[in-house]
């Protein structure tokens, strides 16, 4: 159940790249905010900012300008100590590619943001063990990223996003290197983290039916967003899915338009 009040919020960010008149603007006065217990999409053609935007909220990379604020709080103002500490336990990132270390196992995988952080082994493990037995890896925390399938990984990846208990997780394309079934999976399990634990989700995708696992969902084109879409209450998945594609329809080029 979403709570009242703004967890974060997005005010007129925009981000260009070039000089003079060469300038190519990739997000253009993006405002829009972040509900607590959300699980909220971002949509739109190949180029529209999708992922500018969530490596702003990230800091992977920093505005031209606009403000993002967390709890209230302007992470463009934080210190060097503030800013570890929001990259560290505050935010959580789920990449397309996994981004595990090879040479590291699973369980190592996950419990690396902790180990950083000095947090108490005994307290990391038990928090390791409620994330393995839910996504369903538990078998795997000892084997190393080759040793695992596609599916595995992300779940692995997924379990790293979530051990530190961040206000929320940045899922960038979460199921754009897996296959169909893995990707429900997948899924299933971040749907179900949020509806058990009012996990916040901000989730960028190109895949409707992965979209449709959403509580709302932002349209996004040239940098701007354009349109809303919301999962009405009691609203099955099946009929949001409906719903994405009609509107995808009526956008122009259909889904295959979404990348």
């Amino acid at each position: 159940m979403v709570r009242q009040g703004k967890l974060l919020e997005v005010q007129d960010l925009q981000k260009s790249y070039g000089k003079k008149n060469n300038i190519n603007k990739a997000l253009n006065g993006v405002s829009f905010d972040v509900l607590p217990g959300e699980f909220l999409g971002i949509m739109g053609p190949s180029g529209s900012g999708k992922t500018t935007l969530l490596n702003c909220i990230a800091t992977i990379i920093k505005p031209t300008s606009g403000r993002v604020l967390l709890n209230g709080k302007n992470i463009s103002a934080f210190d060097s100590k503030e800013l570890a500490e929001y990259r560290g336990s505050r935010i959580g990132y789920l990449f397309q590619d996994f981004a595990l270390l090879d040479n590291l196992t699973g369980q190592e995988n996950i419990l690396l943001p902790l180990s950083i952080h000095g947090m108490d082994f005994a307290k990391a493990r038990t928090k390791l063990d409620e994330l393995a037995g839910f996504l369903e890896i538990s078998d795997i925390l000892n084997k190393f990223p080759s040793q695992m399938s596609g599916g595995q990984k992300q779940r692995v990846a997924a379990a790293r996003s979530l051990i530190s208990e961040p206000d929320i997780v940045l899922a960038d394309e979460p199921t754009g290197a897996l296959d169909t079934r893995s990707a429900r999976t997948l899924m299933n399990k971040l749907a179900g983290i949020n509806k058990s634990s009012g996990r916040t989700i901000l989730m960028v995708s190109h895949d409707p039916n992965v979209a449709s696992f959403c509580s709302r969902i932002l349209f996004i084109q040239d940098g701007v967003i354009f349109h809303e879409l919301r999962r009405k209450h009691d609203e099955l998945q099946e009929k949001f899915y409906e719903r994405i594609l009609q509107l995808l329809a009526q956008l122009g080029g259909g889904s295959a338009n979404v990348l």
